[in-house]
């Protein structure tokens, strides 16, 4: 049935749909598996809000003001745009806030399984003021790092992290041993996401090694460690018990613990659960799973711009962005655009132009594949340095160890900082040097005749 004379308006004009404030705007790329292309269009419009295949007797003048409504296409190059009315939106009985699952019902729901589709995907959204002010935002960001680890708090550079390997095998007291040997030359240490309860690392027990492997490391350097904590699971109830249990045992370092949650596999409802519950807590959000929608290589879902900012949105602090091509993950330049989503007040996206009204930034977690010699072409590509950066094999297969590890990636950053050629900042600076022989691959393709320059 085409239901394009109800489901497609394309005489609406963008400019006015944002100028009015009362609809959330959606492109995707979508083809359809046979026939006319407004007439699919117009069928996922209808399943996304207030349709149904047939005509039914129910339907009143009231339920046609709220259908959601193509007003764009682009045939040739499968492009669709939809305007959802806010009113359509769930909204919670307790406070009268934003829902996000409900915001992924209508917009990635049931029409991503639609038999007339080939694929869709959405590539951008746009939020109106008034539907984006009810969603929580992050309650902390980098910002609150700097000050716990005494910095300044405009620009206040990466947070140096590692990410303990391997990511599952270690017990209790290993494991905080090698957190506290990564801790004496950097800031920041994440339970990898598999890491939780494990049966031979019991999550108080590791916890409490841990908690002391913090302490001792903060009196032997002077400076103030972090640890990111993984606190997911499937039951709310659960969550909050290892969260609990975490600060307990952390007891005055609390502040220093940021909690973890898996944002793309435990969903919306674990991430609002720890934004709500412990505000005070920097809300990690790892995204383990994403890549099977967002990978360039899948038709279906969203894209990572967008994931990103569903996170600001719910009220991640930092999530992962990846490393614009320069890691190990999948991913490329196009990174930068969903990393400036989460840090700017006002950021384009491949289709809209989001104003975040102040909604405080969520911080880029950088991770995957990353080493020394690689970070000054990710900071050149990236313009700043105000990320969290975590490399698990860049520290941990330094040939000195995971303290010269730390300090490597630092003088790194301090050679960009300063534009100075890495070679030439190595000759100077001995953990970064002895990065170039731990990492002679990356080396030789990044930095033929280092090992003249260098003499090793």
């Amino acid at each position: 049935m085409d239901q394009s004379s109800r489901y497609a308006a394309l005489d609406l004009n963008e400019a006015t749909l944002i100028a009015d404030g009362h609809h959330v705007l959606c492109t995707y790329v979508m083809k359809p598996k046979s026939g006319d292309y407004l007439a699919a269009a117009a069928h996922f419009a209808a399943e996304s809000s207030t349709g149904t295949n047939v005509d039914v007797c129910t339907t009143d003048a009231f339920t046609r003001g709220v259908d959601a409504l193509v007003y764009a296409i682009d045939p040739e190059n499968e492009i669709m745009k939809i305007a959802f009315p806010v009113a359509l939106f769930d909204r919670n009985l307790i406070d009268g806030r934003a829902i996000l699952s409900s915001f992924l019902t209508l917009t990635v729901g049931n029409n991503q399984g639609m038999g007339d589709i080939a694929y869709a995907k959405m590539y951008d959204f746009y939020v109106p003021p008034a539907y984006l002010r009810l969603f929580d935002g992050p309650a902390m960001n980098i910002t609150d790092f700097w000050r716990i680890l005494d910095r300044p708090l405009n620009n206040g550079g990466p947070v140096i992290g590692t990410i303990i390997k391997p990511k599952l095998g270690l017990r209790p007291q290993p494991f905080a041993d090698a957190c506290h040997a990564f801790w004496l030359g950097g800031d920041f240490v994440k339970n990898d996401e598999p890491q939780g309860n494990q049966t031979f690392s019991p999550l108080k027990e590791t916890m409490r090694a841990v908690a002391d492997a913090m302490a001792r490391a903060q009196d032997k350097t002077g400076i103030a460690k972090l640890f990111s904590a993984n606190v997911t699971a499937d039951d709310p109830a659960e969550i909050m018990a290892r969260a609990d249990a975490i600060l307990e045992i952390f007891g005055t370092n609390a502040p220093h613990i940021a909690f973890l949650v898996d944002g793309f596999i435990a969903g919306p409802a674990a991430v609002t659960c720890v934004r709500r519950t412990y505000p005070n807590q920097f809300l990690h959000y790892h995204r383990a799973g994403h890549g099977a929608i967002t990978s360039p290589q899948s038709k279906r879902g969203y894209t990572a711009l967008v994931l990103a900012k569903l996170a600001r949105m719910a009220g991640a602090s930092g999530i992962h962005t990846g490393t614009l091509g320069f890691g190990k993950m999948e991913g490329g330049p196009s990174d930068r655009a969903a990393t400036l989503m989460l840090d700017q007040n006002i950021a384009e996206g491949p289709f809209y132009r989001q104003d975040w009204l102040g909604m405080k930034p969520t911080t880029p977690i950088v991770s995957g594949g990353m080493n020394a010699l690689r970070l000054p072409g990710f900071f050149a590509s990236l313009g700043h340095t105000n990320v969290i950066q975590t490399c698990g094999g860049g520290v941990f297969g330094h040939i000195d160890g995971p303290a010269a590890g730390a300090r490597s990636l630092r003088q790194a950053v301090e050679a960009w900082q300063h534009d100075i050629d890495l070679v030439s900042y190595a000759q100077y600076h001995h953990d970064l040097a002895r990065a170039f022989v731990s990492f002679p691959q990356d080396a030789d393709t990044l930095y033929p005749g280092w090992r003249s320059a260098l003499k090793e």
